[in-house]
């Protein structure tokens, strides 16, 4: 039997996204360390960097050195703007129209339990449950990409069709592209 936190444990509060955060700043690190990028011009520049809103919670990881000049200029156009919304709006709907139909689908499957679960519903749910993670993170990343558009960034591209992979390789290298060249780096 476990016992329980401390209750001071339970008041801690940390920051949405701390995992972006903690990306963010080690990105800026290996970047300048590896000669990549030059520093910041300023604390402001770093923090708008670590803090970047479009992206923080969701991704896709976006290296210092691919965007410190975007962070200084970057056009900010009525083309861009529409661009970047409609973007959102692809992977709102993704979210909305795909993801949590997919999600609905896999849960009821799997709340049969073990005793009444056929096999053909079973892999329903396994099926439901692959299609609901990715359309969840390719429309979190659909919809950051979009934020950023709208405010003059761009980002780099976080999936790309994984699920027609002809390998466990490709589909790593097709899936959360950000994350895995963060890794292999």
């Amino acid at each position: 039997e476990s016992l329980p936190p401390p209750a001071f444990l339970s008041q801690i509060v940390l920051p949405v996204g701390i995992s972006f955060y903690t990306f963010q700043s080690m990105s800026y690190s290996i970047d300048l360390y590896r000669g990549d990028a030059r520093p910041a011009r300023s604390f402001v520049e770093f923090a708008c960097y670590v803090s970047m809103f479009p992206q923080l919670v969701a991704g896709p990881i976006a290296r210092y050195a691919a965007i410190a000049d975007q962070l200084q200029s970057r056009p900010h156009t009525q083309e861009g703007f529409v661009i970047g919304l409609t973007r959102f709006n692809f992977g709102f709907g993704k979210k909305i129209l795909l993801a949590n139909p997919m999600g609905q689908i896999a849960d009821l499957c799997f709340e049969a339990g073990g005793g009444s679960l056929s096999m053909v519903a079973a892999w329903i749910g396994v099926l439901a449950y692959a299609l609901q993670i990715y359309f969840d993170f390719s429309a979190y990343s659909d919809m950051a990409l979009g934020l950023g558009r709208m405010l003059g960034f761009r980002f780099a591209e976080n999936f790309d069709s994984p699920y027609k992979s002809a390998s466990l390789t490709e589909f790593w290298h097709r899936w959360h592209i950000s994350l895995s060249t963060f890794l292999r780096d």
